[in-house]
């Protein structure tokens, strides 16, 4: 569910395809620049949804070539997300040649169905939302990959269209794949946090942009950067925006280079410095600044992050971290006519340490449940290569290809992780999928050392940046043991939310009498514990399922907390050929006597073969403070 697709795309060829299976019932529906022929053994589906957007925003304007009446993606998002999640194998593939190689969807043999239901504006609606929710689950998907979402505040369960929507699915045995959000590094901004999605977090890869800035002294800078343009060995002129300041703007504004603060005059034909601000985060707003005023490239000094998506075409835009913004500051100081020089931008592998939490990843806690944690998991999400629309750009080829970063970009990555698994195991519920995920989840690097979040300041990841840890696909197929939960479960857990009869039986689709119980929430059977408010002790109950050999053995492990003692009862759990499914009580006690903080450890289930990991998220309270349900 997307903004369309851009159907000649290489990576929805269908090459050594079967047919398109029975039960599909999808169509292909077209539209404007599109027709039945756009379809193939690859993407099996495609529909469009305009009447709520247009009930919401008004009339579509598609005069200007930019959008389309019809599944097709003007935008690119669409094409990105889906070739990430089922793209066919491509070799050669490049962002104009950096990060050439293979690309490949994550499930290159699964079939795609498409369902725009955002448009180039930005806009989504809420009616075109649950529109397609009904037809996917009626044509007969799978999995569900929705790289959409509303910033934090959340609206609730009953209310959130995507909730609603993907709940509906869920029940049908339709796994839903949520982005977390963009709003990182900020706690509580994680979105999409119902208990039956299963929400994604973002992060880094190995994969660098080094881009080389040259001084008129001979001395050399690194920076990251998309440039693709020639090594003219031509310098040019290097000016802080704050010292070219338009009249009637101030300093501070300029040197961020703000929209309308720099001097014409001054600025042109040169490359200007810009800081980043707490108001203007990404280098989007000084690009614009600095090609309105013909500057020949922009220098852009920000907190450190290895998210380079951002191009602007033929104008060079590097980005640098403050430290080496403050030395390009001593130099032109120090230097009567300061310029510098751009290198064409290489492509590095293997010399940075990853996976880490994306800086814009939202974070939990969940605002919206805090005792359901959020996000779920992490996965690659920057500096993404997959394939893109050409619909803005000078190329009409198919060989389209862009590189993206967001949590957008993740999600896609465990929606094809979830068609494996589906494939593997076709009777598993979305609850199985997404537990066998989380507990074999890593919360390393690939150097062994525990995985970091990048923020103000990086720091050691814990759940609230990235859930069970980040995805380990070939530990899933085999977890040993699984969390599952039912649908009658999340209608229990809306219950002891407090929402209405009404309203619940309006998202289960039958008529519910809730017998509530606020209890029922910390003991939703999720792959995780989260207690927000530890007075004294509480008591947690968890069910798990044998997937591994039928006669096993599994002993508990626990890494408390800080300042919280943890016990398990029982501690072994003997599984055999009747004995399947076992339940046990996790038993928490406050060894704090002041309000404390969030604190994190882990429970293990081990057999000798498998290691079952669930998340601890523990925070002490003062029993006379007031606590929030």
């Amino acid at each position: 569910m997307d903004t369309g697709i851009w159907p000649e795309s290489v990576s929805f060829r269908d090459d050594g395809m079967g047919d398109v299976p029975s039960r599909w019932r999808g169509i292909c529906q077209e539209g404007e620049k599109f027709n039945r022929s756009h379809c193939n053994r690859k993407i099996i589906g495609a529909r469009w949804y305009i009447k709520g957007y247009e009930a919401e925003f008004g009339n579509l304007n598609t005069s200007d070539g930019f959008e389309f009446r019809s599944p097709r993606d003007a935008g690119g998002h669409g094409t990105h997300t889906a070739s990430t999640a089922a793209g066919a194998s491509i070799e050669n593939a490049s962002f104009m040649g950096l990060a050439a190689g293979l690309a490949r969807g994550g499930a290159p043999s699964a079939r795609l169905a498409v369902y725009k239901v955002c448009w180039a504006t930005g806009g989504c609606s809420s009616a075109d939302l649950l529109a397609a929710f009904d037809d996917a689950i009626f044509d007969g998907v799978d999995v569900l990959s929705a790289s959409l979402g509303s910033p934090p505040p959340l609206p609730s369960y009953v209310e959130d269209v995507v909730s609603i929507g993907s709940f509906h699915a869920v029940a049908k045995g339709i796994s839903v794949i949520c982005s977390a959000g963009n709003s990182g590094s900020y706690p509580q901004t994680v979105i999409n946090s119902a208990p039956w999605i299963f929400t994604v977090a973002a992060s880094t890869i190995d994969r660098a942009f080094p881009t080389v800035i040259t001084l008129g002294n001979n001395q050399t800078v690194v920076g990251q950067a998309l440039y693709t343009g020639m090594d003219t060995n031509k310098f040019y002129p290097l000016v802080y925006g704050g010292d070219i300041a338009s009249i009637d703007a101030d300093e501070g504004s300029a040197g961020n280079c703000d929209s309308g603060t720099l001097n014409d005059t001054l600025a042109s034909g040169k490359v200007i410095l810009c800081f980043q601000s707490r108001t203007q985060r990404l280098a989007i707003t000084a690009i614009r600044t600095v090609m309105k005023v013909r500057g020949a490239g922009l220098i852009f000094a920000q907190f450190p992050s290895k998210d380079v998506s951002l191009t602007s075409g033929s104008l060079p835009c590097v980005q640098v971290d403050f430290a080496i913004g403050t030395y390009l500051l001593t130099y032109m100081g120090a230097t009567r006519n300061p310029v510098v020089k751009f290198n064409p931008t290489k492509t590095q592998v293997g010399q940075q340490i990853s996976p880490e939490v994306a800086f814009f990843s939202s974070r939990g806690p969940n605002s919206l449940s805090p005792s359901i944690l959020k996000p779920d998991i992490t996965a690659p999400g920057v500096n993404i290569l997959a394939s893109w629309s050409p619909a803005r750009s000078l190329s009409q080829s198919p060989d389209t290809f862009q590189i993206e970063s967001g949590t957008s970009m993740s999600c896609p990555h465990i929606s094809g992780i979830v068609a494996l698994l589906k494939a593997i195991y076709p009777t598993w519920s979305p609850a199985a999928i997404k537990s066998a995920l989380v507990t074999t989840a890593s919360l390393d690097d690939e150097y062994a050392q525990s995985i970091v979040a990048e923020g103000a300041p990086h720091k050691q990841a814990d759940p609230f940046d990235y859930g069970g840890g980040h995805v380990d696909p070939n530990k899933a197929i085999s977890p040993g043991l699984i969390y599952d939960i039912e649908s009658s479960d999340y209608i229990h857990f809306l219950c002891s939310m407090g929402y209405n009869n009404t309203a619940i039986s309006l998202v289960a689709g039958t008529k519910i009498t809730c017998q509530k119980s606020t209890k029922f929430i910390v003991n939703l059977n999720l792959p995780s514990i989260t207690i927000h408010e530890l007075k004294q002790s509480m008591t947690i109950s968890r069910r798990v399922t044998n997937v591994g050999p039928v006669n096993s053995v599994y002993f508990a492990r626990v890494q408390a907390p800080a300042g919280v003692s943890v016990k398990v009862k029982p501690s072994v759990l003997s599984f055999n050929s009747t004995v399947k499914k076992l339940e046990f009580k996790v038993i928490f006690c406050s060894l704090l006597r002041v309000q404390g903080r969030f604190s994190f450890g882990n429970l293990f289930w081990e057999d000798g073969l498998h290691v079952v990991r669930i998340p601890l998220v523990v925070r002490t309270v003062l029993d006379d403070l007031y606590a929030v349900t």
